[in-house]
């Protein structure tokens, strides 16, 4: 049986030629974020972007839910992935990194698919229950502070339908899960909640050893057995 690959710079090189297909307004958007401060620590890598892609496809999204915008690059490649008349919900704390992605949205055609809420997550996933209710998201993608990341799940759950889909962002955080030195807040935050959604019984989920990690979570259903 082969075990885990050790990725070399080459080898990522001759993936990302494989597979990769960032066209030029995901790249100009990629490039102008790379040039904010800790904008390349806090973008998705083009690799997840696309894959994010591929996800709400593959799910049939018509409705996202995502959890941290920053600049909007995964917001982008989300709502190219949903269809015409299905929307991205995507919630920051400040308008100021949304905004520079905002003109790329609407080179790409997207902008009106894209409803932006400014403010504190959890208050616009309280809302969303109260007005969408139960099941009305069929994906959620969360990249937001670490701390934060129990509450925005829990939150997120039942707004998710039936065999919907949780991605989660930076579940190995820079490597440093593995590091018993690290116990810096985010780290352990990170930690923490790797080990809850292990014991999740509710769902199905598969840690990628990919980008900065990236966890799938998968909602079981109420007559699935017990896995």
């Amino acid at each position: 049986m082969a075990g885990q690959l050790h990725v070399t710079a080459e080898l990522s090189e001759y993936v990302r030629r494989m597979s990769l297909r960032e066209d030029e307004i995901l790249r100009s958007l990629r490039e102008e974020t790379a040039a904010l401060p800790a904008g390349r620590a806090m973008q998705v890598m083009a690799e997840e972007g696309q894959l994010l892609t591929l996800l709400a496809r593959l799910v049939g999204a018509r409705t996202v839910l995502e959890v941290g915008t920053f600049t909007g690059y995964s917001t982008l490649c989300l709502a190219r992935a949903v269809a015409p008349e299905g929307r991205v919900i995507t919630c920051d704390i400040t308008e100021r990194w949304p905004r520079v992605g905002m003109p790329h949205w609407r080179r790409a055609g997207v902008l009106d698919r894209i409803d932006l809420r400014i403010g504190d997550a959890s208050d616009t996933l309280a809302a969303l229950l109260l007005d969408e209710g139960p099941g009305s998201v069929d994906l959620v993608f969360i990249d937001a502070d670490k701390p934060g990341y129990p509450k925005y799940y829990e939150a997120a759950l039942p707004l998710l339908r039936e065999n919907g889909l949780i991605v989660v962002d930076n579940t190995l955080f820079f490597g440093k899960v593995v590091d018993p030195g690290a116990r810096d807040a985010d780290t352990e935050a990170i930690r923490g909640f790797n080990a809850l959604l292990a014991e999740d019984r509710r769902v199905d989920i598969s840690l990628l050893p990919m980008a900065d990690g990236i966890t799938l979570v998968r909602k079981r259903g109420a007559a699935e057995p017990p896995c």
